[in-house]
């Protein structure tokens, strides 16, 4: 005896998600927004930390949406995204310690190696 079923054979290609279009143009419309502060800094003309912060910190949120919106790391396993951001993030602590630790040398450095 033999038995015909009717099962559909597995596909190759499985229909991946797709995002509106209005979520990448304001994506867009943010980084042009940001961008447009970073210069904005500069045009005021500030000076010393803050500029320096203010310029970080719009470069970090700039990143960041291109890395979560464009690189589609929003919408990935969590596990996944801790496996390509946390190195950065730890070489960036480990970068912190040794700016640190190059101060505290170069002190000793002044206070042993100065005259009497």
């Amino acid at each position: 005896m033999t038995e015909t079923t009717t099962h559909k054979p597995p596909t190759a290609h499985i229909e991946g998600q797709q995002h509106p279009l209005k979520l990448y143009f304001l994506v867009w419309g943010l980084l042009f927004v940001l961008s447009a502060f970073s210069y904005f800094v500069d045009y005021v003309g500030l000076q010393g930390l803050l500029r320096w912060s203010l310029i970080i910190v719009f470069m970090l949120l700039k990143a960041g949406l291109i890395v979560a919106v464009f690189m589609h790391i929003a919408w990935e396993r969590l596990a996944l995204a801790y496996a390509i951001l946390l190195p950065p993030l730890a070489v960036l602590a480990f970068l912190a310690i040794m700016t640190f630790e190059s101060d505290y040398t170069l002190a000793t450095r002044i206070s042993v190696f100065s005259g009497p």
